[in-house]
């Protein structure tokens, strides 16, 4: 008998392992940076907007946010940072990408467990590179069939992506913590679609849940093994 569900997609930051905890730090030092300048409040509407424009230009991860950092500062300072202050941001941007990846409670135990039951795919954005690397790190490499490191999220990169798997779409589950990114466009590319929430949600990922039967709420990856057996 075929299973309903034959491939699950993961989120990578903030699903599998901590990655906005490193962005909130980064951004209380990039505030302390410029306390003589401006308040943190003005400043994070600055900083949120640059990131908005410049997604289209840098995409997303750290590079781009350090780019969207830099920008701000001169915007903020009339153009007259200092350049200790730019060469601050440079270095945050450097811890950043260095940092060790910390997996998420549950994680290794549930995604070995669906490793040998499912098809795994790693779908995640950012930068190729860091993106390898903190795969690579994490130890859970092995266990996905199928690694997908994209521009952005969609209903078509969700078509493209499970497209390629056996039973396509409509037998693809789409598990992480953005709902615009992860969870509804997956929906209504015909997927279920998972929602993992995390303490730290990035302002440019929130989005209202889809009014979809296929669409559910987990608490935390220890209870993803049960609803996937429950769907069969």
């Amino acid at each position: 008998m075929t299973r309903k569900l034959q491939t699950i997609g993961f989120d990578a930051d903030d699903t599998l392992w901590h990655n906005e905890r490193f962005f909130r730090l980064t951004q209380d030092r990039f505030e302390a940076l410029l306390a003589d300048h401006t308040d943190a409040a003005h400043l994070h509407e600055r900083l949120i907007a640059a990131e908005r424009r410049n997604i289209g230009h840098y995409g997303f991860g750290v590079k781009g946010f350090v780019l969207s950092m830099i920008e701000t500062a001169v915007e903020v300072t009339d153009g007259a940072v200092p350049g200790h202050v730019i060469r601050d941001i440079l270095e945050a941007g450097q811890d950043m990408l260095a940092h060790p990846v910390e997996l998420l409670p549950h994680v290794q135990s549930t995604v070995e467990t669906l490793a040998q039951t499912h098809r795994l795919v790693l779908i995640t954005k950012g930068d190729l590179l860091h993106q390898e690397r903190k795969l690579a790190q994490s130890g859970l490499g092995e266990l996905f069939d199928d690694v997908a490191i994209v521009s952005d999220k969609s209903a078509d990169t969700y078509r493209d992506v499970f497209g390629r798997q056996a039973g396509g779409v409509e037998a693809a589950m789409m598990v992480g913590n953005s709902m615009k990114s992860d969870v509804v466009p997956a929906v209504a590319a015909g997927s279920w679609g998972v929602f993992v929430p995390h303490d730290l949600e990035w302002d440019l990922e929130k989005a209202d849940p889809p009014d979809n039967p296929r669409f559910h709420r987990i608490d935390d990856l220890s209870d993803l093994p049960p609803l996937v057996a429950e769907i069969g």
